[in-house]
Order: structure tokens, then sequence, then C-alpha cells
């Protein structure tokens, strides 16, 4: 097995930091710590599922390079995205005597990561973090640009807040242990990269389906690498979302969160509903003119075969439309969206007539 580790480095000036990507290098968590400055003590949360072996073993790992190690688990899935599960957090924190020189280390999915980003970012007024994230979906897209946040009920990520980890450590062999269902969830992100930002990547991923099923570590590696170099490119010119560039990101995901909320959350993973949703967006973008059938299908065509799903699931379709209205990309009561161009190359559109949202939701012909 290669031993190779690549790099990428997000440059943010005084809160840039370095992503490592390898095979098998989860023992080398506490090397990577102890490399980020004054480490004397960590705070590990994980959740049910990922505290054996992945999360164990990063606490070792920290522990063999003399820093005090706390490991804190949380309830596995969405619904651990919550004010009471932060809360639970915070106390903990505060028991274990934490302060402004502890740094938090997430070892998880997004859910893990954004959870425990956000209770680094709050806890006496923020505190240090380091994302260690074992999930595909984690890997290429959630450990990476510094957002951080819980659900509400109604609305998913809608408290957050901007964090920057002090670095994030990739490991694709943590991937062996993810079930088929997580693992297909996150290659939904991956062709996301595609569409919005690299045509080369979204071929690259049609001619490779087979060693993406088979979870290749090189195959992967590359495609993590170049997914995380994507979103640091966008992230180092908007790492707020201010000038409206890291909006591209979240292609499919208006669709996308409004499914999670209204199907509740958990009943479809993250990538599933983006997956559905990249499909409504690109039917949107067809009413509209700005892409033929065939870049829909494309899509559709590599989403299927990769096991993400695409069909819209039975939902009144008035109901889609007002939880829509509380994504964060709606401005002034107005449902904005990012439509595919070409492939590799998306804009924020805006104005979009509701009929259009509503036929593109299932399927309707233009």
């Amino acid at each position: 097995m290669s031993d190779t580790v690549q790099n990428v480095c997000v440059r943010l000036a005084e809160r840039s930091y370095e992503i490592r990507i390898g095979h098998a290098i989860l023992d080398r968590a506490g090397p990577f710590v102890a490399e980020q400055g004054d480490v004397s003590d960590a705070v590990v949360i994980t959740d049910e599922n990922v505290e054996k072996p992945h999360a164990i073993r990063v606490a070792e790992s920290l522990a063999r390079e003399s820093i005090a190690v706390d490991l804190v688990v949380v309830e596995a899935g969405e619904t651990s995205k919550s004010i009471e599960t932060a809360t639970l957090l915070w106390e903990k924190l505060l028991q274990l005597g934490a302060d402004r020189k502890t740094v938090v280390v997430a070892v998880g999915g997004g859910v893990v990561g954004d959870l425990a980003g956000f209770v680094a970012a709050t806890f006496a007024r923020g505190i240090r973090f380091i994302q260690v994230p074992t999930t595909l979906l984690a890997q290429v897209d959630s450990s990476v640009g510094g957002k951080v946040g819980i659900n509400l009920p109604q609305a998913k990520n809608m408290v957050g807040s901007f964090l920057q980890p002090l670095g994030v450590l990739i490991d694709t062999h943590a991937l062996d242990t993810l079930d088929e269902r997580e693992y297909r969830s996150g290659l939904g992100e991956v062709v996301k990269y595609g569409v919005i930002l690299d045509a080369e990547l979204f071929e690259y991923l049609e001619t490779h389906k087979e060693e993406l099923l088979g979870r290749d570590p090189e195959v992967l590696r590359h495609v993590i690498a170049r997914c995380c170099r994507l979103k640091a490119d966008v992230v180092e010119q908007d790492e707020r979302e201010e000038s409206g560039l890291r909006a591209v990101l979240n292609y499919g995901h208006t669709f996308g969160h409004a499914l999670e909320a209204l199907t509740g959350y958990g009943h479809l993973l993250h990538g599933e509903a983006v997956g559905i949703g990249m499909i409504c967006a690109s039917r949107l973008a067809e009413r509209l003119g700005r892409v033929d059938g065939g870049f829909t299908a494309r899509q559709a065509s590599l989403l299927s075969a990769l096991g993400v799903p695409t069909q819209m699931p039975q939902l009144d379709h008035d109901q889609v439309l007002r939880t829509m209205l509380h994504d964060k990309k709606v401005q002034h009561g107005r449902l904005r969206f990012v439509l595919p161009r070409t492939m590799g190359c998306v804009d924020l559109v805006g104005e979009v007539d509701p009929n259009d949202v509503r036929a593109a939701l299932f399927d309707e012909n233009p």
C-alpha cells in the first residue's frame, strides 16, 4: 500500500491551515496536533459509531505526545446537531476545566465536525479545534472551510459560526469501516464538485466508477485531495460568504436541505438529499434555458451508477416551497439557486418563478 501523503493548504493569512490526506495515518494524529503549536490538553469529541476504533486511536496517539486527553461521546446521527447536545458539551468542557488553551479534536462525520466545531467556536468565546473526518462526505466537504453549526427543527445549519480549524487530518483507511449507504452518500458531494467547478473531475469520476465503489485508496486520495483543493480555492476568496462566490458550493443544497427537514433529519442522508437536489436544480436550469436535458441526464447517470438516489420523495409541492424559504440563500423573501451553465461552471440565480421551481421538483416538462 502506498505511503503517499498529500497536503492541501488553505491560505487564509493568520488562519491558514493544512489538510493532510493519506492512507492509515490516524496513528499520526498526535504529532499532527502537536505541530499546531502549544497543545497541552485536548478533548476528543466523537459519536457512538466512531468511538471504536477511530476516536480511541486518535486519543491514544495524542497521549503518546504527552497531551492530556479526554474523550467525549455523543449519540450518532443528525439529531445530535441540536442546542440540547451543544449545551451538554459546553457543560462537559466546563466540568473538564477546558480553557482557551484546550484543543477540541472532532473525530467523526459531518455531524460531529459541525457540532464539535460550533461548541469550540462558542465555548469561552472560542477555543481551537482540529478536524479528523471519518466519512467521505466530511472528508471532501464539511471538514474544510470553517463552517460550524447546529440545526433548528425547521431549518438545517441555521445556527452557527465560522471557525477555521488548526488543521484537518484525513485518513482514507477510515472509510473501510463506513457502511455502504453512508459511503455512497458522500459520493453525492464528490459529484457536486465536478459539476460546479471541474469538468475534468466529473470525467474522472465517470471513468473511475468501479474504483470509487471499491474504495480504491489511490483513487480516493486523488479525488479527496482534488475536492479539498477546489473548496479551498473558493474559501480563500470568500471565507465568510460575503461576495456570493462561496454560495456555488451549495449546488443542490436549497432543494436538499428542504428535503432533509421535511422527511425528518436522518431519514435522508445529507449526500442523498444533495444528489436529489442537484437533479432538481439541473431540471430548473433546463426550464430556464441554461442547459439541455442531456446535461441533467449525465448527472443522473453518474449519481445512479454510484448508488446516490435521484428520485424526489412524495412530498407536497407547496410545503417544499415554504420550507425552501427558510434557506440561508433567501434574500428579501426571494429564492436564489445555484444553477449550472455548463459542466464545471455554475451561477447564483435570483428572481426564479416559484412555478418553475415547483415543476423542477417533480420532473414536469417545460
